[in-house]
This record gives C-alpha cells, sequence and structure tokens, in this order.
C-alpha cells in the first residue's frame, strides 16, 4: 500500500469587491428559523455499514505517546492532495481535522455564475463535498454517529470509501443557551452602492427585533480604521439603542481588517458571558489593503482568545473577488468556519439555517483517523482536507487543534481506494474523537466498512446522496486539474457525462442546492470546451 505527503495549495491573488453578505447579519437567529435539519436518516444505497456506539459516544482510551503510531516522522501520511513529487512512504493511517467550512464551493459557484473559472488554488474539493445535505443516521447522545460505505468507479480496481460524521439535532430556538455575538463589520468604500450597506442596516434592525431577550450582541466597524459602535449590549430592555446604532452605520474608506480583527476580539472578551456561546461573526471580502495584510499577524490574537476564553470565529466571504485563504487561515485558527455568500436566499440560508446551529456545540477539537487494511487495500488518497491534516501520533493527543462541530451537522471525507486484487472482507475502520464542549472529557466512536461495499455497484448506481456526494468531487477535480498541478481523482467521469447525472440527480432530489450543482457542472464543461 502506498501513500504521499500533502504539499500546500497555491496562494491566491487577492483583489477588491463588495461586501452583499451583511444582509445575513439582519438574519441571524431568527425566531422563526430552523435550528437544524433533523432528517438525517441511515444512508442507503450500495453501503455496508457496522457502526459501533453508545449514547455520547465510547470514553476514549488513553492517550497513545507520541511517536506510537503512524508514520516514523510524525507528518500526515495518505495520498493527500494529489501533488506529488517524490516517492511515497508506506502508511495505513489518514487523520485530519473535521472541518465543515463550505466558503469555497460558494465562491466557485460565483464565479463560476459570471463566466469565469476559479483560481485552481481555491478549489478545496472537502468543502464542495461538505456543501450538500447527505442522509447520515444521527447519533441517540451528543457526540457522532458513523457511516462508511462505498462504490466502484469506472477506472480498474479504483472505488470511492464515503466516511459520513453526522451530529444530534439542536435544541430549538426557544432552549439554546444563550448567544453573546460580535458582529465586525466591513464598512469600506466598495459599500457604498445600493442594496449593501442599506441591506446590512435593514437586516440588523430584523436581528434586533428577533433575538431572544437574554441574547447580546456588539458591533465593530472597520474601514481604514476600526470602532467600536455598540459595546456587549443585553438586548432586553435596548433594542432601541442598537436601532439607533445600526441606522448610522455608513461606509468609509480602505479595508484594515487587522484593526477590525483586533478590535473585535477585544470587544468579545470583555462583554464575555459564562454560560453564553461567545462567538466573533466577521463580515468582509478579506481583502486587506491597509494594516497588517498578511492573516499571521493575527492568529497569535485569535488562538489566543479561543484558548484562554473560549470565543470562536464565525467567517462570511463576500464578493465577486473575494480572499479566500485569508479567510480560512483566520477561521481555522479561531476553531470556527466559514461560509461564501453572493445574494438575499444564500444570506437567509446561511444565517437562519446554518449560524444558529453554532450557537450549541457537539464537539470541540474533533478529529478523524481511518485505519486501513493492508491485506486489501493496495493504495488510498484522501480527497481534500489539504490544511487540515494531522500527525497519526498525535490523533489521541488533545492538545492539538481538531474542528468544532454544532449540532445537527454532517461532515463527510471521501477516499480514492485501489484494492489488492480478489480483496474481501475488512478494508478500513474510521474513528473520529472529540471532546465534550463543557468537561472537555475525551470521546470517540468508529465505523467500518467491507470490500463487498466497496465493488458491488458502481457509484453512477448508488444511493443519491452518495451520487451527490462523487459529483461533487470529480466537478472540484476538473477545475483544479486543469493546470497539470493536481492529479485528478480516480474514476473522474468528463464534465459532460457529469453533467447528464447531475441533472439527474437534481430532477430525482428535488433539491435546489443539487440544482445548483448540476448548473456548476453546466458551466464548468461550457467554459472548459
Amino acid at each position: 500500500m502506498t501513500s504521499s505527503k500533502p504539499s500546500r495549495r497555491p496562494s491566491r491573488s487577492p483583489a477588491r469587491s463588495a461586501l452583499l453578505a451583511a444582509l445575513a447579519a439582519g438574519a441571524v437567529l431568527l425566531s422563526g428559523c430552523s435550528a437544524a435539519d433533523s432528517g438525517h436518516g441511515r444512508s442507503g444505497g450500495a453501503a455496508q455499514e457496522d457502526v459501533r456506539r453508545a449514547p455520547g459516544g465510547k470514553p476514549a482510551p488513553a492517550r497513545t505517546a507520541p511517536g506510537a503510531a503512524g508514520s516514523a516522522d510524525g507528518a500526515a501520511q495518505g495520498e493527500e492532495d494529489g501533488r506529488r513529487t517524490a516517492a511515497p512512504p508506506v502508511d495505513h493511517l489518514s487523520t485530519f481535522a473535521l472541518d465543515v467550512d463550505t466558503a469555497s464551493w460558494g465562491y466557485a459557484r460565483r464565479t463560476l455564475a459570471d463566466g469565469k473559472l476559479p483560481d485552481p488554488g481555491a478549489v478545496r474539493p472537502e468543502e464542495f463535498v461538505n456543501s450538500f445535505r447527505q442522509d447520515y443516521r444521527q447519533p441517540d447522545g451528543d457526540g457522532f454517529s458513523v457511516t462508511v460505505d462505498g462504490a466502484r468507479t469506472e477506472s480498474a480496481g479504483w472505488s470511492l470509501m464515503r466516511v459520513g460524521l453526522a451530529t444530534r439535532a439542536g435544541l430549538g430556538q426557544e432552549r439554546r443557551p444563550p448567544a453573546a455575538l460580535t458582529f465586525v463589520v466591513d464598512i469600506s468604500g466598495s459599500m457604498a452602492e445600493p442594496g449593501r450597506l442599506d441591506l446590512v442596516r435593514t437586516s440588523l434592525d430584523l436581528m434586533t427585533d428577533r433575538l431572544r431577550g437574554d441574547d447580546s450582541v456588539a458591533v465593530v466597524a472597520f474601514s481604514g480604521k476600526a470602532e467600536t459602535r455598540l459595546p456587549m449590549t443585553r438586548l432586553d430592555g435596548n433594542r432601541d439603542q442598537v436601532h439607533r446604532v445600526v441606522d448610522r452605520l455608513r461606509p468609509t474608506d480602505s479595508t484594515n481588517v487587522e484593526a477590525g480583527v483586533v478590535r473585535g476580539y477585544d470587544v468579545a472578551v470583555e462583554g464575555r458571558r459564562a454560560g453564553a456561546t461567545n462567538r466573533v461573526v466577521l463580515l468582509s471580502d478579506a481583502l486587506a489593503n491597509t494594516g497588517a495584510t498578511s492573516a499571521d499577524a493575527l492568529l497569535e490574537r485569535i488562538d489566543g482568545a479561543r484558548r484562554e476564553h473560549g470565543i470562536t470565529l464565525f467567517g462570511v466571504g463576500v464578493g465577486s473577488v473575494y480572499n479566500d485563504a485569508f479567510m480560512e487561515r483566520l477561521v481555522d485558527k479561531g476553531d470556527g468556519h466559514t461560509v461564501y455568500v453572493s445574494d438575499a436566499e444564500e444570506a437567509r440560508r446561511v444565517f437562519c439555517d446554518e449560524l444558529p446551529t453554532q450557537v450549541e456545540l457537539r464537539a470541540r477539537d474533533a478529529k478523524a483517523q481511518v485505519s486501513f487494511d493492508p491485506r486489501n487495500v493496495e493504495r488510498f488518497r484522501l480527497i481534500g482536507y489539504d490544511n487540515r491534516r494531522v500527525a497519526d501520533d498525535a490523533f489521541r493527543d488533545d492538545s492539538v487543534d481538531g474542528g468544532e462541530v454544532g449540532p445537527g451537522h454532517t461532515v463527510t471525507a471521501l477516499y480514492a481506494v485501489r484494492l489488492r486484487p480478489g480483496a474481501s472482507g475488512h478494508v478500513a475502520t474510521a474513528t473520529v474523537r472529540w471532546l465534550d464542549p463543557e468537561g472537555r472529557a475525551p470521546h470517540e466512536e468508529s465505523g467500518r466498512v467491507e470490500a463487498a461495499a466497496l465493488t458491488g455497484g458502481s457509484w453512477d448506481q448508488a444511493a443519491p446522496r452518495f451520487q451527490v456526494t462523487a459529483a461533487a468531487a470529480y466537478l472540484a477535480s476538473s477545475l483544479r486539474e486543469r493546470d497539470g498541478g493536481w492529479e485528478a481523482v480516480p474514476g473522474a467521469v468528463g464534465l459532460g457525462r457529469l453533467t447528464e447525472i447531475t441533472s439527474r440527480l437534481a430532477d430525482r432530489t428535488e433539491d435546489p442546492e443539487v440544482r445548483q450543482l448540476s448548473q456548476a457542472v453546466r458551466q464548468a464543461n461550457r467554459l472548459l470546451g
């Protein structure tokens, strides 16, 4: 069995754009919003699943000493992002931090709709895959369920293996913990156009009226400098004051993200509430042009607030040109996740359906490790997660950062797996490890898959949600392999055929997001000829 080390993705070139996503801020935690999708069931189709579970997950085994498992040099292994420059070492483990970001897919879809191809370096396959609803079984307790299934590809000997993780739905708007949200809003010059900052004001006014009385909000506005427009304020009895602050927001000049983030965290720390979910929400195109223009200067501040005060970061990317790399680095360090918003409907979905699930928390520092059986597996490759890799021997080291996951979330990791001739029986075991949000006690849950699940049927005849997962990964492969720097995902089909498959899936699922996938594939096919 062979594998290879990851390489860094090329950097993205920044440019300037507008901030439409501020509409989304007004829809945060509306009382009429659904806190989570409770419709996840067991995945069907070409799946074999053997999941061992207990309510809330099993207590984790004792921490493994460094060097006791994994590769000799301690680096994360597995065929990482398809970029290889040297002979890979032999390894049978693949370890990564969980990631629920979706910004790469949203930005790529916006770019394709504008008649352009996204920068290959901005295409992250795991964010394409994780942008679509799955049908994994939800766990009985506060931990994860683990589903592992698969299907054949059209490339001889290669199969796709899907590792699916799901958390239980949330408590709902009335039963969730109170929120202490610090909104850090970009009011640079691009916000002057109609339909942008005016929508911010309208949306924040709506948010003020709909949040619970025991929730708190703060507002920091930034352009060339940052200013606290509203310190952390309990909404009960203070809504009129919040409305006055919102109504005075006006666009100014340049973009100093450093000033906004630093001031935002200062306000969040000062206004931190015990027993509440404390979060900074950054709304920006992340195109820093004054102050510190590198994410490096801000990482220490963000990491310190996370470790000392439990304050996490939610990033909302906007604009026709958006510095995805900058925003992602900030949010990864802040133990949160990123989304990209391009229109009012996406804003409603993100801040009505998704952000409320983040007010609760199901798991901290969550990591996954997949152990492949070398008797049956010749080669494997994790598709995406290029910058979320964790050293194999750090899987049970709880001082190593993982991902933060809220209720009602699903996380999917897709592997290309080449089985040995005549393979039968056990192929892989996937284990997820996480810490309780409050007591930080570690727990683990595992699932396994047999060879028959990976060889029994073709991916395009599998269960619809498996097909959507594969199609999203194949689209990402087509978009980023075109510069010759990445190797195509094994079994990838041409965009013409992928257009037919996704069109059929859109009709079958009647899912608007799958329809968007079908449209994006069609646009990519047209642009790539």
